[in-house]
């Protein structure tokens, strides 16, 4: 925190003048006196310094103090994150709280694994989403505040003077980034608005976040009752995210068909995109050749079924296969009414007609894997997109 204040310092003393910056820091000594001191003449002095402020100096001080705000949620964020992290690292047993310790607490009363494979399946968590227009922040202050999140983390890893020194860099232009970016917008937020904010976080974490948390139930759940943990977890989507953004007629007057359909339309675009994006990096990373491994008889009859006639490839059913996928992703999308697709596809393909036909392939892929010596190419991608087609569907 106290890298992140005196950043914040340099960038308002550099962008507003040491006599702002000078007012700041007597207002901040002075509210640690009369709240940590409990000095009431801090507090008649701090009332006083407010009341002089001109009108440029008030807005100057509470973008100060309000940044600050932001800086120490980020830094306090962190901080929970390292002390998790080394918790993880000295092997001590799971936290309250966390998974491992929910499902000790299971063992511990005698519930079984049969227990616990039948709430999985049957179970169904949903958090929804919704949205307020006077909450939402602007997307460019969630960007910036963003990166100085990874920067933080960042230096928590082994990192050379040079490294330090540029992450310090990056750190001081990013909070210069905040200070000159409008915290408040101009308009009034449309519901169009917020449907791409929440959309935002989608990409930014659920999509491969929730699958994640799949896999660590899996583990978890293998930890403390033997086995892999994949009847608990695998097959059974129990969590799932929800929206009323875009659809919530009793809490928007301005929501209708259109928003709703705008809504559909633009959950399906996100989320193809991201199905689209991993199939064409899956195909980079599953390269194995029939000349020196075998594959399944599905897989061959998928990867026979590609658009995908390239010699360069023949030898190659993973990649032939997924090329078939992402040229039937593609028509998918045109049908669910998605604009440009940033990579064009090799040939024509059918529509999926429902999200398990698309699973269904990719699980023709993990099984061919998982029979020919390649189980340990299913976790780095193809785990996670597996997953995700069972959560998210093509419409989230």
């Amino acid at each position: 925190m106290r890298l992140l204040g005196r950043l914040l310092g340099d960038v308002l003393r550099d962008q507003e003048g040491d006599a702002v910056f000078d007012i700041v820091e007597t207002i901040r000594q002075t509210a640690v006196r009369f709240r940590r001191d409990d000095d009431p003449d801090a507090g008649e002095e701090l009332a006083t310094l407010l009341h002089k402020l001109t009108r440029d100096q008030t807005i100057s001080v509470v973008r100060a103090f309000s940044y600050f705000s932001h800086l120490a949620n980020i830094a306090e964020d962190q901080h929970h994150n390292r002390r998790r992290r080394a918790h993880l690292l000295q092997g001590s047993s799971p936290r309250s709280g966390s998974i491992g310790y929910a499902l000790g607490k299971l063992a511990e009363a005698g519930i079984g694994r049969d227990a616990v494979d039948a709430f999985f399946r049957d179970a169904l968590i949903s958090p929804v989403l919704t949205a307020h227009p006077t909450e939402v922040q602007r997307k460019s202050i969630l960007d910036a505040e963003h990166d100085i999140a990874r920067l933080l983390a960042e230096r928590d890893l082994p990192q050379t003077p040079k490294e330090r020194r540029r992450n310090e860099q990056l750190l001081h232009a990013r909070i210069a980034t905040l200070w000159q970016t409008r915290m408040l917008r101009y308009s009034k937020l449309t519901v169009a608005d917020e449907i791409e904010n929440a959309l935002s976080y989608y990409r930014i974490t659920f999509l491969r976040e929730v699958p994640a948390l799949y896999d660590d139930i899996e583990l978890e759940v293998a930890e403390q009752y033997g086995g892999d943990g994949s009847a608990s977890a695998a097959h059974a989507s129990f969590l799932q995210m929800g929206s009323w953004i875009g659809g919530d007629r009793d809490g928007n007057p301005n929501v209708n068909a259109d928003t709703m359909r705008h809504a559909l339309t633009r959950q399906s675009t996100t989320i193809l995109d991201f199905y689209l994006d991993e199939v064409h990096a899956l195909g980079a990373e599953l390269s194995a050749s029939t000349l020196l491994v075998k594959v399944s008889p599905a897989l061959e009859q998928l990867a026979d079924a590609s658009p995908d006639a390239s010699p360069h490839r023949s030898d190659e059913p993973y990649r032939r296969a997924l090329i078939g996928i992402y040229a039937r992703l593609a028509a998918t999308a045109r049908e669910l009414g998605v604009g440009h697709i940033l990579r064009k596809e090799v040939g024509h393909a059918a529509p999926y007609l429902d999200p398990e036909l698309f699973a269904a392939d990719l699980e023709v892929l993990a099984d061919s894997l998982r029979q020919n010596h390649g189980a340990m190419l299913i976790q780095p991608r193809l785990a996670g997109l597996l997953r995700a087609a069972r959560i998210f569907g093509f419409h989230l």
